[in-house]
């Protein structure tokens, strides 16, 4: 928050697009520093935070909208300037009642007042303390996912295993994908599925439910059994994980092979809704000062 105050302390105004902008090159940025993306991946870190910064300076009446998108340094911003602070932070700004009654506001009634005091929200934005949140609740889910996964009987993971290729636009239908896929593995499927409707392709496909890593030597009778059938595709399916020996050839092999471990498969299954349910929605809007400043 001070290098954006200090930037508009030339009294000029500044859209915030320049400001950032202008910042990045004060903070030596390159571009893959700049290219760096909230877990969402909806908006780069670095310009986030600046947005927020100019919105808590304005909250505190540091910084003003003198005219429509751009904002400039306040008198009482330039009172602050020559005062020579070391760091401004939202503890700084509790000093200003236009910044304490926003936050009296924005956390009344609300837990996030407790985590409001703690050091590391000093350091985030409420956007990123909410994506972080989020990152939290996904990775717990994950291994709840998962945990119910292994605990599934064979047939029974092996008609979600086709259910998620089906939802993933493979098999056709479930009809077609449960003719094609199941019956022949050891705790798990073996088969060919259609790649598309129309069955112009196909695709290999081994699932094995296991708690112990799968290595090297499974993936290879895999690749056999893809040559086995003429197939130059495949999709090898575990609940547990690969061995990098195993990875490493999958590298190396002209064949097609997609290795999809634990974690990988409960990602999907959240992503494409088997196994979990919507809780809540959280739309996160900004104010539009370009909008007000019509009026």
């Amino acid at each position: 928050m001070l290098p954006l105050l200090e930037l508009a302390g030339n009294r000029k105004e500044w859209a915030i697009g320049d400001a950032v902008d202008r910042l990045a090159e004060n903070f030596q940025l390159n571009e893959e520093d700049r290219r760096q993306l909230l877990p969402s991946g909806a908006q780069a870190t670095f310009d986030n935070r600046v947005h927020w910064a100019r919105s808590y300076l304005k909250q505190a009446g540091l910084l003003v909208n003198p005219g429509r998108g751009v904002f400039k340094v306040s008198d009482k911003g330039l009172e602050v300037l020559r005062r020579n602070p070391e760091r401004i932070d939202i503890q700084f700004l509790t000093q200003f009642e236009g910044f304490k009654e926003f936050r009296s506001r924005r956390t009344k009634g609300e837990s996030i007042v407790a985590a409001d005091l703690s050091v590391s929200s000093e350091r985030e934005t409420p956007h990123e303390m909410l994506e972080r949140s989020f990152e939290r609740l996904s990775t717990d889910l994950c291994v709840e996912v998962l945990s119910a996964v292994q605990k599934l009987s064979p047939d029974r993971f092996e008609r979600l295993v086709v259910r998620l290729l089906v939802a993933m636009g493979y098999g056709g239908s479930l009809t077609d994908a449960g003719r094609a896929v199941g019956g022949n593995g050891d705790e798990g499927i073996d088969g060919i599925i259609k790649e598309d409707r129309l069955g112009l392709d196909v695709i290999y496909v081994q699932a094995k439910r296991w708690a112990s890593p799968v290595g090297r030597p499974e993936v290879q009778k895999f690749a056999g059994a893809l040559q086995g059938q003429r197939a130059r595709k495949g999709v090898f399916i575990t609940t547990s994980e690969f061995s990098d020996a195993a990875r490493e050839f999958v590298e190396k092999i002209d064949l097609r092979i997609v290795l999809i471990d634990g974690d990988y498969l409960s990602q999907l299954l959240i992503d494409y809704n088997l196994g979990v349910t919507p809780v809540t929605t959280y739309l996160v809007k900004r104010v539009d000062s370009d909008f007000f400043a019509e009026f």
